[in-house]
């Protein structure tokens, strides 16, 4: 069941990727990011009510428990995590190909592959193993692919931003599997959907300061913000997109660093809107690049 809602994140996630890049075309960033939360805060903001003040999502996968200010401590604690990943990786999609940035995040498993071996005492079989290492020559290979657009990976500031991006979204998985893990195996035992109502409305406050603060008295003078209705759309893929990630980690057998690898085959429909909306280059290059990380994937399935 897990595999099953690791899968469909991904698809998800993907057209969630497509859209992003669609609305920050052009687009001033801050104000974007500032909306994607917003919307996402909305989509949430009636289970809490509703869970608060009445029994109608009693015992539903809807429910939102009230949770303790110590609990809360720990959602905004992830929700600074995502909000700083966010920024950047909203940053350097603006800049970048989406037909790069879909691989380079595709390597993220690999970063909480390590962190889950070394916190949580995940093992991975041979097949798995093989997934890993056919995910990092993917990203060796992209390098060499960036080249022939002008993209230099060794001083590029975007790619940067995209592996910033990228080490803190693992960060923020390994969390993810720490809050919600059960207190006797070493976790906080969190509500998973406690921790997704909440992550996104204090997301929601975090950005409204920086927009006031950083953007609105720059506005003139930077990038204009103007309304595209993908940004809505952002909100609902990206929010429908982790309840499903996070229902699969609260699952007792699910494995984070595989839910991870298999949530990152989101680069199959982000690459293929690259090449179909966005009209992006070199794409069999990147092709080949992008064909070793769904073999990796491919492995990764078996070998679970």
């Amino acid at each position: 069941m897990w595999l099953i809602l690791a899968f469909l994140s991904a698809a998800f996630l993907g057209v969630y990727d497509s859209l992003k890049k669609k609305s920050l075309k052009g687009n001033a960033v801050l104000p974007v990011l500032f909306l994607n939360t917003l919307f996402s805060s909305l989509i949430f903001l009636p289970f809490i009510v509703l869970s608060t003040t009445t029994g109608l999502l009693d015992d539903t996968i809807l429910h939102v428990p009230v949770g303790t200010w110590h609990e809360h401590q720990y959602i905004i604690g992830k929700a600074l995590i995502v909000l700083s990943s966010w920024v950047l990786g909203y940053f350097g999609m603006k800049h970048l190909p989406l037909t790069i940035v879909g691989p380079i995040n595709a390597t993220r498993p690999v970063m909480v592959l390590v962190g889950a071996l070394l916190l949580f005492g995940e093992r991975l079989n041979l097949w798995q193993w093989a997934g890993v290492l056919l995910a990092v020559a993917s990203f060796l290979l992209l390098s060499r692919s960036g080249k022939k657009e002008g993209i230099d990976f060794k001083h590029d500031h975007w790619i940067y931003m995209i592996v910033g991006a990228a080490v803190l979204g693992a960060l923020s998985g390994l969390y993810d599997k720490y809050l919600m893990a059960p207190v006797s195996e070493g976790g906080v035992g969190l509500d998973r959907m406690l921790v997704q109502s909440w992550y996104n409305i204090y997301q929601c406050f975090m950005m409204l300061a920086m927009l006031l603060l950083l953007w609105w008295p720059k506005r003139s003078q930077t990038t204009p913000f103007h309304w595209d209705w993908a940004i809505v759309g952002i909100s609902v893929f990206l929010s429908t997109a982790d309840f499903m990630y996070f229902y699969s980690l609260s699952l007792p057998s699910s494995m984070i660093s595989i839910v991870s690898m298999i949530r990152r085959g989101s680069v199959v429909v982000s690459f293929a809107c690259g090449a179909m909306f966005f009209h992006e280059k070199n794409l069999s290059a990147k092709a080949f690049d992008l064909a070793l990380v769904l073999l990796g994937m491919l492995c990764l399935y078996i070998g679970s």
